[in-house]
């Protein structure tokens, strides 16, 4: 049986008081940094309400599909799912495919309403505002945990974990000895992490340290889909890609089947969003502005399938078609996505992530510190930090 911690049964008090009050406002948000056991509360919650209601309906969702796939694993480790759950994309729960005559998905429409009675989103700091608005308009409780720790999303005002109601910031004993956390705490609290070996796979080198430059060099050299790269400039995110796409041997400047895009705007209709990374199945040049294209997003079952910018992939910031609405309507935009700026990653994770330290001129300490501990927190088992 596990045992909580006094942050963990003081949040599972809160929750459960919240919930059944019957004048309870529709939604509850809990923050929590990396290694505070977020996941292991929401499992024992998951046993609390089916002890008060086994036949309570549950919606577990996450923003991308890999989230959702990773939710699933670790409530199926728990043993907390039970017949009347659903866990999935958030997408998958409120939106309905429209089809056309030959049976194939050419937008997505809300759901008049949802066999839910509780709705637990987790992930939750990637929700923009449109979804967010109809998560609510069902009426269905919600509960949405994230990591207020992050930086906030890099376009809009909206951010559920701005100010939680619930917090947790105590680090288990047994996350302390994973590395990862151990560098994210060094990151959160001081802006600073130290060079050395921190254990297997899990490295910072010093500018002036005579490996770094050749481990760096291997490093892009063996990129493989498993591994984000990440930085802080867009021109440095050209250059590693290019590098990257070079070493795989790439030899065009144009995107290819194989090449590894990020999204970088949304487009609910499409079912893709700013951060989702991809690989091409299949791209034509539709137009001089335009390739037509099929992209593999990671961890979703459909592909996507519509127009895409082929000016973005010169770019060096993504294109805003704000004031031309004509053009806001006729594709999407991507871009190689072999290294991604951290803004860019916040809903991504990897097992490998080999980041490259680059603060902004006019960036305050505090979203420094923002900005280091979302970047390490993106590594699963492996992290290789590289001073710039």
């Amino acid at each position: 049986m596990v045992t909580l911690s006094p942050d963990q049964k003081q949040a599972l008090d809160h929750i459960s008081s919240w919930y059944k009050d019957p004048d309870k406002r529709s939604y509850i948000t809990l923050g929590g940094y990396a290694g505070t056991g977020k996941s292991t509360l929401i499992a024992q919650l998951r046993q609390y309400l089916h002890s008060i209601n086994p036949k309570i309906k549950i919606g577990f969702v996450s923003y991308t599909g890999k989230a959702a796939r990773v939710l699933y694993g670790k409530l199926k480790e728990d043993e907390v799912l039970y017949k009347q759950d659903t866990v999935g994309t958030i997408h998958s729960l409120i939106y309905s495919p429209v089809v056309n005559e030959k049976e194939e998905i050419v937008g997505w429409e809300q759901k008049e309403k949802i066999d839910r009675d509780l709705i637990i989103v987790d992930e939750a700091s990637m929700v923009d505002g449109v979804i967010w608005k109809h998560l609510l308009s069902y009426k269905v409780p919600i509960i949405a945990v994230g990591d207020h720790g992050q930086l906030p999303p890099i376009r809009g005002s909206f951010n559920l974990m701005n100010k939680p109601d619930i917090l947790l910031e105590h680090i288990h004993r047994q996350a302390q000895q994973n590395p990862i956390i151990g560098i994210s705490i060094q990151a959160r609290e001081h802006g600073y992490i130290r060079p050395g070996h921190y254990g297997n796979g899990v490295n910072k080198y010093a500018r002036e340290d005579q490996e770094s430059y050749l481990e760096m060099n291997e490093l892009l050299q063996n990129y493989s889909e498993d591994t984000l790269i990440l930085c802080g400039y867009n021109h440095t995110r050209k250059k590693l890609n290019k590098h990257i796409r070079q070493s795989l041997g790439y030899e065009s400047p144009d995107p290819i089947p194989g090449d590894r895009v990020i999204c970088l705007r949304n487009n609910h209709k499409k079912r893709v969003y700013n951060g989702m990374i991809g690989t091409i199945v299949d791209i034509r040049q539709e137009s001089v502005d335009w390739y037509r294209a099929e992209i593999a997003m990671d961890g979703e079952d459909d592909h996507y399938r519509g127009l895409v910018s082929a000016k973005q992939f010169s770019e060096d910031n993504a294109m805003n078609f704000t004031n031309q609405r004509t053009q806001t309507m006729a594709g999407d935009l991507f871009d190689f996505g072999y290294a991604l700026t951290v803004h860019k990653a916040q809903g991504s994770q990897a097992r490998k992530v080999v980041l490259f330290e680059e603060r902004f001129s006019k960036m305050s300490d505090h979203d420094w510190r923002r900005w280091l501990y979302t970047g390490v927190t993106r590594a699963e088992e492996e992290l290789v930090i590289f001073e710039r």
